[in-house]
């Protein structure tokens, strides 16, 4: 549970905090040198020139130059700068060369594989780039048909069997029917079929309207 600061622990943080050893204010009060350090920070206390002064400041504070001798100097050049590692031995022999495709990786354009969704993917390019080398075998034959499919709409399965990739059995709908149809799906089979005809019902009215 959090411990908040009473008065009198505020009082003697005042008190003491400029002349006493951190770890003695700690000890006293029941807490961490951190929690010290943050309540004087936020109080606004500091440590006197006195106790900066003493043999219990810590001597980095304390501005003794600790540590000097073996600091790096200010326009120091490194010994190593300017020169490129060379490997030894045989190494030149196994680097991979300009270009290597790895066998356990890469695929020709024209490969298929199916994803952890079950979506069938196909190599159409090799460019590295994932997402613009492997596009997804259902949109290529609805695009084939159709042209490009229009911006905020998916091709889906009207069945829903991702393994049944014929032209018949996929149609173009927007994003936000999509939306709508995924959450149908986590209703009761009943209800999520009265909304499946429902939404088949408007789209074929909203056809006739529009012809």
């Amino acid at each position: 549970m959090k411990r908040f600061w009473t008065d009198e622990e505020v009082s003697i943080m005042r008190a003491d905090y400029p002349n006493m050893k951190t770890a003695k204010i700690a000890a006293k009060l029941r807490r961490t040198e951190r929690q010290v350090y943050n309540k004087a920070l936020a109080l606004g206390l500091k440590k006197s020139d006195e106790y900066l002064a003493s043999p219990d400041a810590c001597r980095l504070r304390r501005g003794d130059g600790a540590g000097e001798k073996t600091r790096f100097k200010k326009g120091l050049m490194p010994w190593n700068k300017g020169t490129n590692f060379v490997a030894g031995g045989r190494s030149a022999e196994t680097r991979f060369k300009a270009g290597h495709k790895p066998l356990n990786t890469w695929r020709p354009i024209g490969s298929e594989r199916t994803d952890r969704d079950g979506y069938v993917y196909r190599k159409v390019a090799d460019t590295g780039v994932k997402k613009v080398d492997w596009v997804m075998v259902h949109v290529l034959l609805w695009e084939g048909r159709n042209g490009k499919v229009p911006r905020g709409h998916s091709v889906v399965f009207k069945d829903g069997n991702r393994e049944n990739v014929r032209i018949e059995n996929l149609e173009c709908i927007t994003r936000a029917e999509l939306m709508r149809r995924n959450t149908v799906h986590r209703l009761p089979k009943e209800i999520a079929e009265l909304c499946q005809l429902r939404g088949a019902l408007n789209r074929q009215i909203n056809r006739r309207v529009e012809k």
